[in-house]
């Protein structure tokens, strides 16, 4: 048997019209004491045959059989074509489809030889100087064996060199049988491996005439091409450990830093929580951390020296106060404020409202991978505050929500939430999307769905504004001018919104007439209190013929107004100082209010 090493062995057989049907008989032997010889296997040698004559037909590829019994019996059911001698087409069909790893030729990389035997009796009726160079070119090793009647200068043509190891003319079919001998010694050649010293770390390979070092798995080889180095398969990066990777034979695992377990998924580490424990007593809170645990009072309490009680220094956490919008502590006292634009009522308790305004508000979100976590969470705040300022309900203003990446999610439509607090909610337990940045397809969505009659929106004879606020941080990746332009000419007034590497030219794009107005950008996600300071948010419907008229002079100044509020509010989340200082301003106004009546009175 050879057992230098595996290949991947072609035969190439003439069957045309000058074989005569017992020289193919030959043939058939001469191919099958050549594979009896052969160490046979998937892993082993593996041996394919093709004829040819005008035409080359696939006898059976490299992957049809490993066991010699197989490839025998399909050898002997050959039945030969006959024709002319297109020996260049042969080679041709060799190099683009029998050694391909389609057809069950091992990949390159792994070294394995690709020998092509070429039997023929006669002159090639085509050209078999240039494929053959190219054949040979992607390392194909090419024996010629001509019998009888072959052109030598052909064989020449077509073989690999050293010609006299790759040439061989046999004087007729008869004695093609013990050739098959010396062929086969030819083929298999000394095991380098046995005969001398290969120096190989790990393990030699044979192959014709030469050999190679392997590593075992785990190792790489060096570039001295015998020793091995153990592979570091943490170094390329791609391991996915969220804290550490450790390295071990070609593998590696995930650890996790103090105070962290590592999760199922085997990457990710969770921290442990060690207020789960139930040994912490603390009065409020316990807050976990790496190291431990802590204890935190709730809003309006101080911690106290023993770190665990807490004690009330905010009244408006420890009485009910019962303001409308926010409870404000003073020492040993508080008082209600109401949102910028709105006014404290008699009462001391409840803000005034214009609650007349009819508004489909949709509100489309960047949620691409560039928006980062953190930052997304700022966005719903955003969302959230601009809710704030609506009298959100079935008959008065609708609010939908619509979160974009690669791909478009409708979190809630317009007739999905009839009240700002569902909304708000709902808004806070929206799940990040992360990808790409669609924001055509976005806009396509909002046009076709968001602002449709089943998700919502009121028909257009009821004269109601549709506005849509569009927020994105970065370039699209599609184009937004046909769905920008859609979307305003079906009577949606457009806002665009941008942060970070947002770009004005698309932001201009998708805004409404007059540009300036209705759009904004800032260059980062903590200054968004101050994204729509450039423009005013003139949503005042025009008077109509629909079911509903809206002429209330309340109700277009609260819309007129919704920009500068929109900002007031959100500035509230950064600058508290503005709000106790308007606070202040109220109080004292209100304070000579009612001194003017008290001197009024006397």
């Amino acid at each position: 048997k050879c057992r230098t090493g595996p290949l991947d062995i072609v035969f190439v057989i003439d069957s045309s019209r000058s074989v005569r049907p017992f020289e193919f008989e030959t043939m058939r032997r001469f191919m099958m004491d050549i594979i009896g010889n052969l160490d046979v296997g998937p892993n082993a040698t593996r041996v394919g045959v093709i004829q040819y004559s005008s035409q080359v037909q696939n006898i059976f590829s490299l992957k049809t059989f490993f066991t010699r019994a197989d490839m025998e019996r399909a050898i002997n059911s050959i039945i030969p074509l006959a024709q002319g001698t297109m020996t260049g087409l042969a080679i041709q069909y060799a190099m683009n489809v029998a050694f391909t790893t389609q057809e069950g030729a091992r990949p390159l990389h792994k070294r394995i030889p690709r020998i092509a035997i070429i039997v023929t009796d006669g002159r090639p009726q085509d050209r078999v100087t240039e494929v053959a160079t190219q054949a040979r070119n992607a390392g194909i090793e090419i024996y010629a064996v001509g019998i009888q009647r072959a052109d030598m200068n052909s064989l020449r043509a077509m073989a690999s060199p050293p010609l006299e190891e790759h040439v061989f003319l046999v004087e007729s079919f008869e004695l093609i049988q013990q050739f098959a001998k010396q062929f086969q010694d030819k083929l298999c050649g000394v095991d380098l491996c046995m005969e001398q010293e290969h120096g190989c770390q790990h393990s030699c390979v044979s192959i014709p005439g030469s050999f190679y070092c392997e590593c075992n798995p785990g190792y790489r080889l060096n570039v001295d091409g015998k020793t091995c180095s153990l592979i570091d398969a943490c170094a390329d990066g791609r391991h996915g450990c969220q804290h550490h990777c450790v390295s071990a034979r070609g593998s590696y695992s995930c650890r996790c830093r103090a105070g962290y377990y590592l999760s199922q998924n085997k990457r990710s580490c969770t921290m442990i929580d060690y207020c789960s424990f139930g040994n912490h007593s603390c009065q409020h809170e316990c807050v976990s951390s790496p190291n431990g645990h802590y204890c935190r009072c709730r809003s309006g309490f101080t911690l106290q020296p023993d770190s665990k009680s807490c004690r009330a220094t905010d009244l408006c956490n420890g009485v009910d106060h019962g303001c409308e919008f926010k409870c404000v502590s003073t020492e040993g006292s508080y008082h209600c404020v109401c949102p910028e634009g709105q006014q404290l009522q008699a009462d001391g308790k409840t803000c005034s409202k214009c609650g007349a305004g009819h508004v489909d508000l949709v509100m489309v979100i960047d949620g691409s991978k560039s928006v980062r976590p953190q930052n997304f969470e700022l966005v719903k705040q955003f969302v959230n505050r601009i809710v704030d300022l609506l009298e959100v309900s079935p008959h008065g203003t609708r609010v939908g929500l619509v979160q974009y990446s690669s791909r478009v999610r409708t979190e809630f439509p317009l007739n999905k939430y009839h009240s700002a607090d569902e909304i708000k909610k709902a808004v806070m337990d929206v799940e990040y999307m992360e990808k790409g940045t669609m924001t055509g397809l976005a806009l396509k969505h909002m046009v076709e769905h968001s602002f449709s009659e089943l998700e919502g929106a009121r028909p257009l004879s009821h004269n109601i504004p549709r506005i849509g606020l569009v927020f994105t941080d970065g370039r699209s990746q599609d184009d937004i001018s046909e769905w920008a332009r859609r979307a305003k000419e079906s009577g949606i007034v457009m806002f665009a919104v941008g942060v970070g590497k947002a770009v004005e030219e698309e932001l201009r794009a998708i805004a409404s007439e007059p540009v300036e107005q209705h759009f904004s950008y800032s260059a980062d996600f903590t200054t968004m209190t101050h994204l729509v300071e450039n423009f005013s948010l003139n949503i005042c419907p025009e008077e109509g013929k629909g079911q509903t008229e809206i002429r209330s002079p309340c109700e277009c100044e609260a819309l007129v107004q919704f920009q500068t509020n929109t900002v007031a509010i959100l500035q509230s989340l950064t600058e508290k100082n503005i709000l106790w200082a308007h606070s202040l301003a109220q109080m004292t106004a209100r304070l000579e209010d009612l001194e003017k009546q008290i001197a009024n009175k006397k």
